[in-house]
């Protein structure tokens, strides 16, 4: 899932058209419709592309992106399928075991968000090991 804001809101939207009209879909395209069914108080935004595209989001109104929310949980699920970094996946298996999916990734974006605001501060890469640090005291709370 690559590309502009544009055109990542539409891998969304043109995967959830798809689901609902009972056509094919491809790996990604499951993909994003399974996360997407996991968060119905989305759904609205992606009945309409236009809204879907121009959709603005802004934090200090205390609004959540969906598109970036989805996608963090594309990003988290994808971290636990390769293994990368390192231990990711035994820890995201552990979380889920513990508090289900949607509870346990919900946990682990809030250190990956972390994580990857660090690093755009600092212009450097993510930091894996504070990264999984953060990962494994939730496992602990």
């Amino acid at each position: 899932m690559y590309g502009n804001r544009d055109q990542i809101r539409t891998q969304f939207v043109d995967a959830w058209q798809k689901a609902q009209a009972g056509e094919a879909l491809s790996d990604l395209e499951q993909q994003l419709v399974d996360v997407i069914s996991d968060h119905p108080e989305y759904h609205n935004y992606l009945k309409d592309r236009e809204t879907a595209l121009t959709g603005e989001f802004p934090p200090e109104l205390g609004t959540s992106n969906p598109f970036l929310h989805m996608a963090m949980h594309l990003s988290l699920r994808d971290q636990a399928r390769t293994d990368r970094p390192a231990g990711t996946r035994q820890l995201h298996q552990g979380l889920c075991a513990r508090f289900g999916v949607m509870d346990a990734e919900h946990r682990m974006m809030e250190c990956l968000g972390q994580i990857l605001w660090e690093a755009q501060r600092s212009n450097a890469a993510p930091d894996e090991n504070a990264y999984l640090e953060c990962i494994k005291r939730l496992a602990t709370r």
